[in-house]
């Protein structure tokens, strides 16, 4: 098994499902390749996993020594963060509940 180094992002402030297709176009690429990719992508969650991915290279230098150029994205994977949940005056007096999601972001990278 290859040494795999992380990096975790809690409770970012956008829908998983976002982040999800940004992190689906990373997994299993050279670093250099996914920041890139990453770097030119007009979706919001690319933000934060470009965030994430260079932590992550940046504990392999620091921790591992390793060259950024030799790493790989082993892992990159998006789970169900809290849900704050929001109330909006509606007609009639009601009010319309707004569930706003948060998401965690995990990401590792490692030599192949």
């Amino acid at each position: 098994m290859a040494l795999e180094f992380t990096a975790l992002q809690r409770n970012a402030r956008i829908s998983p499902t976002k982040v999800r297709l940004s992190a689906a176009l990373i997994r299993g690429k050279r670093v250099e390749d996914a920041l890139n990719l990453l770097r030119f992508q007009p979706r919001r969650g690319s933000v934060v996993v470009r965030k994430v991915l260079e932590s992550a290279v940046a504990n392999a230098a620091a921790v591992g020594g390793l060259d950024p150029m030799d790493l790989t994205v082993t892992d990159a994977r998006v789970d169900i963060g809290f849900t704050i949940r929001r109330f909006r005056p509606a007609s009639r007096g009601r009010a319309a509940g707004r569930n706003k999601k948060c998401s965690h972001v995990t990401i590792a990278v490692g030599k192949v």
